[in-house]
């Protein structure tokens, strides 16, 4: 994942929270999260119950799911009726991320949210331990039979890789100067992400299938599209955006072509057929619940065109900054933010991005264990 930014963060939360219907995704996904914790505790009837967040990253909200969850099991125990007399299960949170991922700081941080849970919570609090396990979620990263529910939000949207048919001179001669497939695209190009999403994905699902525990489960996050019309799909559209400002730079000699040319976004925003295929064709987990939503992405009465436009490009830096780094250097990316703030704030204006959807895929998976 890339590196979080907390100033910055905090934008992205901001544009988000401007909107109703992205509400609507939170509470879809806490009511989940909510319905599957209670499972686990009803039902299983472990000592210890081991929960994993792949790919945490390193911002504020790192230790949100473990908050989430500790605010569900204190209200399970405070409605549990005294006949029942079963203690609830010890909770291990064990957080995931890329090696890169700042996990000092959120272990800084751990200390200051024990006190706060211990305050809010008092007696109603269960056992609870934190750890931290780096490593890629496209393969295996624990022993099996050992976890009973896997969280990812907002991260399997990231490959493992861009697609390696991008770096053959006849997809450089075709998408020249895009970062990304877009509307003008040829149609190969984009079936050589969505291929490397279905290798990407299949093999998180086979990994999680042998990490999980007979009646373990997942909830999975992460950007969709509503169909293959790209022109509404806004991640389409910002990143012709930024292609453009790499463009203008390399014009202008400050980053090489051919730098431009050798990057590729390792980033897949699927339809959620695709994803329902996938899981289907694995055969390894039973679809609890599946559903797509989407809303715009810009409220149009609320609009301050500059400030949107800076806010954005603050969004985009955040979630992808040390990837840019890692391949362009870090010496060009104020200005390359400049300019791609500029292109954004000129997009509204012309009103290019007022029509866009952002498309939220949420999934509910169990451990399709044979009879």
């Amino acid at each position: 994942m890339a590196e979080n930014l907390p100033t910055r963060q905090g934008e992205v939360e901001q544009i988000l929270a401007n909107s109703s219907d992205q509400r609507k995704v939170i509470i879809m996904a806490k009511s989940i999260l909510e319905k599957a914790t209670e499972q686990l505790c009803r039902t299983l009837f472990l000592d210890r119950i081991t929960i994993v967040d792949l790919g945490c990253s390193s911002g504020p909200n790192a230790l949100s799911v473990v908050s989430q969850v500790l605010d569900i099991i204190s209200k399970l125990d405070e409605r549990q009726s005294k006949e029942e007399e079963r203690t609830l299960p010890e909770i291990q949170f064990i957080l995931n991320d890329l090696p890169s991922n700042d996990f000092n700081s959120v272990f800084q941080s751990l200390e200051e949210f024990n006190k706060k849970i211990k305050e809010e919570r008092g007696n109603l609090l269960v056992p609870y331990y934190v750890a931290a396990a780096s490593g890629s979620f496209h393969g295996r990263l624990f022993p099996s039979s050992t976890v009973q529910f896997f969280y990812c939000s907002t991260s399997l949207h990231w490959l493992s890789q861009a697609p390696r048919e991008l770096g053959s001179a006849e997809a450089i001669s075709q998408n020249r100067g895009n970062i990304y497939f877009t509307r003008t695209s040829p149609p190969w190009i984009v079936k050589a992400y969505r291929e490397q999403f279905r290798r990407d994905f299949s093999t998180f699902l086979e990994s999680r299938f042998e990490e999980l525990s007979v009646g373990g489960g997942a909830l999975l996050i992460f950007p969709g599209r509503e169909g293959e019309d790209e022109d509404g799909d806004i991640f389409n559209h910002i990143s012709e955006l930024f292609s453009d400002s790499l463009n203008a730079m390399a014009e202008e000699g400050i980053i090489s072509k051919a730098k431009l040319d050798a990057f590729n976004m390792p980033f897949y925003s699927p339809l959620l057929e695709e994803v329902k295929s996938i899981i289907l064709n694995e055969s390894s987990f039973d679809i609890e619940q599946a559903h797509l939503l989407s809303y715009k992405w810009l409220d149009a009465t609320k609009l301050d065109i500059l400030r949107d436009g800076k806010m954005i490009a603050n969004g985009f830096r955040a979630w992808n900054e040390s990837l840019f780094a890692h391949h362009f250097g870090d010496a060009i990316l104020d200005e390359l933010f400049e300019r791609f703030a500029e292109r954004v704030s000129r997009g509204i204006l012309e009103e290019k991005l007022t029509n866009c959807t952002v498309s939220n895929i949420i999934i509910e998976l169990k451990k399709n264990t044979p009879p």
